[in-house]
């Protein structure tokens, strides 16, 4: 089983500066007075987010439910989410491959490239999940992977460095069926390899469907892709 923090753990080191400060912030409402110093990381952190009116909670979001389902953690974050900072422990991150590892699904007709061309436009697009004052419209786009956020691919566009450079990445490596069902992991489910990764469950999540994974792959290794002049 994974090993389960609180739902907020990820600000609670933000919610240790108020509390070092020593200072106790009230609520607009002076008779709902809330004294922060009194909460624990967690419970600010949990506080600030749920009860505090930052966020707004109630709208809806594209993949069904409201924001604050969506602002509540799930197993395996609460597993990579180490109060203070730091990693988790070796049998943390081993129980986080192994569920990763379960969780992918692969194509009924095997691991197939798609079309690079379209590949390319969604690797650069990130449409698809935003919420804000209006929220992407999937019916008029497609959902895109923002890859280029983190991701440098073809040098005919900018790219990202928080991820490893991804520029000639199938005329260096070639298109080996172990290759393709590394690359296809990565995509759907990057944590089979690296537990507690920033990267997207893009596959897992439902964010990207297995033509979208396709075409990005085909981006990655097709030759004539300008990833690969």
């Amino acid at each position: 089983m994974l090993k389960k923090t609180p739902i907020a753990a990820g600000i609670a080191a933000l919610a240790t500066i108020f509390i070092a400060g020593g200072c106790a912030v009230a609520d607009a409402d002076k008779s709902n007075a809330v004294d922060y110093t009194a909460m624990t990381p967690e419970e600010l952190a949990e506080h600030l987010i749920f009860e505090a009116n930052g966020f707004v909670l109630d709208q809806e979001v594209q993949e069904g439910g409201t924001t604050r389902q969506r602002m509540v953690q799930d197993d395996l974050h609460k597993a990579c989410s180490v109060i203070g900072g730091g990693d988790p422990d070796q049998e943390t991150l081993e129980a986080v491959r192994a569920a990763a590892a379960e969780s992918i699904v692969y194509p009924e007709g095997g691991i197939e490239l798609g079309d690079w061309e379209r590949g390319r436009e969604l690797a650069w697009s990130g449409f698809g999940y935003r919420v804000g004052h209006k929220t992407d419209d999937h019916s008029a786009r497609d959902v895109g992977g923002n890859c280029y956020n983190c991701h440098q691919l073809a040098t005919d566009r900018t790219g990202g460095n928080l991820g490893p450079s991804l520029t000639g990445y199938g005329k260096t490596r070639g298109t080996s069926e172990a290759m393709l069902k590394y690359a296809y992991d990565m995509i759907y489910n990057p944590h089979v390899y690296f537990p507690c990764t920033n990267m997207p469950r893009f596959g897992h999540s439902g964010f990207l469907d297995e033509q979208a994974i396709a075409d990005i792959m085909a981006y990655m290794f097709d030759p004539e892709s300008p990833v690969n002049e």
